[in-house]
């Protein structure tokens, strides 16, 4: 097979109408093949052809010695925008990995807005005390307006999550990388400000990767540091809280919320769902089973956002997202 550009190679199964948002978002820029139109005598000519190629789980679509095929192409680019739960070390060294960091910002920022909402005004409390019969009218719920949400890991996700809860009027402190961003925000800095956000965060949304630098970052001493009547949302991964410390910290103080979308055991991760700890029996956790991105619709704006940053890997620019060292390894 010749190509002008070696082809977009999509490994895994994509319905018609997918079919044409990766049609619509390639543009031409080169043709594409999809692995499972294959046979099986032709998947290694494909693959040592790709340009780019576009995967769920190479773990899953890719058969044993394919990884080592992928030395020519431009990038590898994942349909999820969290990838730690994917095995890289078989992949080439070399070879540009991203994730599609992003590509579920808006829904994921609603669930965010929700779940704070729904804890500040106590909405699963008092629908439980209703159904024993308890009228509570005048017990005080909170406002957020006016307040400080704290937002650790100020990408795509942390940015959308920003742009909601600055609509009902909350002050936006967040941390990234660089310490920097081109988003409003009344203040941003490093990592190593952590503390300070802990401190000041009447929300505090985690939207950051899970690195071998994130893994269980939430521990008790950073949960200590919060306010006592903090909202924790937790959109990212499971593993960046420390689950015993999380539970122990609820337990001792009931104004205290967790938030919990992202699970330690999850079944697309691990294979199942498990808790250690029985969070769902506390009144103060507001839990959903990592359903955040999962909205009617957006599965074709994640595709068009992944081709996207292919597009410009097969384009010669460079590439989105681009997967550090340390998330290599978390």
């Amino acid at each position: 097979m010749t190509y002008r550009t070696g082809p977009l190679v999509v490994s895994f199964a994509v319905d018609v109408k997918g079919r044409s948002a990766v049609a619509e978002a390639l543009d031409g820029a080169a043709d594409t093949i999809y692995l499972t139109d294959v046979a099986t005598e032709a998947r290694a000519e494909v693959l040592a052809a790709a340009g780019a190629l576009l995967a769920r789980n190479t773990a899953k679509e890719l058969h044993a010695g394919e990884p080592a095929l992928l030395t020519g192409a431009k990038l590898l680019q994942f349909l999820s925008a969290g990838v730690d739960f994917i095995p890289l070390g078989d992949l080439p060294r070399a070879l540009p990995i991203a994730g599609n960091r992003g590509a579920y910002a808006e829904p994921m920022a609603e669930h965010a807005l929700a779940m704070a909402l729904a804890a500040a005004k106590r909405l699963l409390v008092e629908h439980r005390h209703l159904a024993s019969g308890a009228f509570n009218q005048f017990l005080p719920t909170r406002m957020l307006r006016g307040g400080i949400c704290g937002v650790l890991g100020f990408g795509g996700i942390g940015v959308a999550t920003a742009h909601e809860m600055r609509a009902i009027g909350m002050r936006i402190h967040a941390i990234n990388r660089r310490g920097a961003s081109d988003a409003p925000v009344d203040w941003i800095a490093g990592p190593d400000s952590l503390d300070r956000l802990l401190g000041d965060a009447d929300v505090l949304v985690l939207s950051t990767p899970l690195t071998s630098a994130t893994r269980a970052l939430i521990d008790a001493r950073a949960l200590g540091l919060m306010k006592r009547d903090a909202i924790l949302i937790n959109l990212a991964r499971g593993e960046i809280i420390d689950e015993a410390a999380l539970y122990t910290h609820l337990r001792k103080n009931p104004d205290f919320t967790a938030c919990l979308d992202a699970w330690w055991i999850e079944p697309v991760r691990h294979g199942a769902f498990r808790v250690d700890h029985p969070f769902l029996d506390l009144p103060n956790v507001i839990g959903s089973p990592h359903n955040s991105a999962s909205v009617a619709g957006w599965r074709e704006v994640a595709l068009r956002r992944a081709v996207a940053n292919c597009r410009r890997a097969l384009l010669g620019e460079t590439p989105h997202h681009l997967i550090a060292e340390d998330e290599r390894i978390a």
